[in-house]
């Protein structure tokens, strides 16, 4: 008999037909006792599990909860997917991952094959490239719940958990900025996400408030740390240093201290580095990283949390959306 076996093996071990064995399986009165009973103890000595998909393909519902993630290998994301997760389990949901790897036609792969699966509810963090949600708005049509996390799309009326990016990014460049920091280059990702919008404007009030002029030509698309080793050895070459670079998420202030090492630079004696994110990379680096803690853990909870509200009591929740608190924290990259 192979390691896991289906309903089919039952039936031919036992030499019944497939159905009686699931009817067995599902306490149908009208099997006997005595088959219920043989069909469910050899099920149990050869530790049978159910085939979620399966049933949920057959029953038109199901205890799956379906998971958008751009990048499982990225710390922030893997946080909160442990967030999701927890809670699922102690509610008795089972969580299906989809990885979109921040392209669009992969994203609409994932929708696709969730509602093929008929998960009972949807999360989702869109991908960088999206730009047309028509396959949300399909999805919400079909009446699946849908929850966002971190960055979500602010045309659809529906719920959603988010970190407090403009408070994070308005403390880290206001710190900055008292620290002694004047000349302060921003390291962002695309303006198409709402997480870059809110971070950019808390860069900018932050030196608004403080009595500086914004120069342009400090403000940067790059958001990973292969770019920002490159984008910074190019900055450095123009001998137009900023005495301080604040980056969208920790992989990139990762690549800016490595360029900047690699120039003969002091950290933070000569330029001020910031993050965001505060994940694994932010606390492993020589020098550490100054960063914004987004509390990945607590936003896939509340997350969940609120998807599982929204499946079990449908129409009658109203629209939620949920802020997480963020908080600076100092390490050794600046004064």
């Amino acid at each position: 008999m192979k390691s896991q076996i289906t309903i089919k093996d039952i039936a031919k071990a036992l030499n019944i037909s497939i159905s009686t064995v699931s009817r067995a399986l599902n306490g149908n009165t009208e099997i006997s006792k005595a088959t219920r009973d043989k069909v469910q103890s050899f099920a149990q000595e050869h530790h049978y599990k159910p085939n979620a998909i399966a049933l949920s393909l057959k029953m038109r519902h199901s205890n799956l909860i379906g998971v958008i993630i751009p990048e499982i290998v990225h710390h922030f994301f893997s946080s909160v997917i442990s967030g999701i997760e927890d809670t699922a389990n102690d509610k008795g949901y089972t969580v299906v991952i989809c990885q979109s790897s921040e392209n669009y036609y992969r994203e609409v792969k994932c929708i696709e094959t969730l509602m093929s699966a008929h998960v009972s509810g949807v999360l989702a963090s869109i991908s960088k490239e999206v730009k047309d949600f028509s396959h949300y708005k399909e999805l919400m049509e079909d009446g699946t719940p849908l929850v966002f996390y971190d960055r979500f799309c602010p045309d659809l009326v529906t719920d959603h958990v988010v970190a407090d990016d403009y408070s994070g990014a308005f403390q880290a460049v206001d710190y900055l900025v008292k620290s002694g920091c004047r000349k302060i280059a921003l390291f962002r990702t695309g303006n198409n996400i709402t997480i870059a919008k809110d971070r950019t404007n808390g860069y900018l009030d932050a030196i608004k408030a403080n009595g500086i002029m914004v120069d342009d030509s400090l403000i940067f698309e790059c958001d990973n740390r292969d770019n920002a080793i490159t984008l910074t050895e190019k900055i450095i070459k123009s001998n137009s240093l900023p005495d301080a670079f604040f980056a969208v998420n920790d992989d990139t202030a990762s690549g800016i201290i490595y360029a900047l090492k690699l120039a003969g630079k002091k950290i933070p004696q000569d330029v001020s580095v910031c993050g965001f994110g505060d994940g694994i990379v932010a606390q492993i680096s020589d020098p550490t990283i100054t960063t914004v803690e987004q509390n990945g853990y607590e936003m896939g909870v509340e997350a969940c949390k609120l998807l599982i509200a929204r499946i079990e009591n449908k129409d009658s929740l109203p629209i939620t959306q949920e802020t997480i608190p963020t908080r600076l924290i100092l390490r050794e990259s600046t004064k």
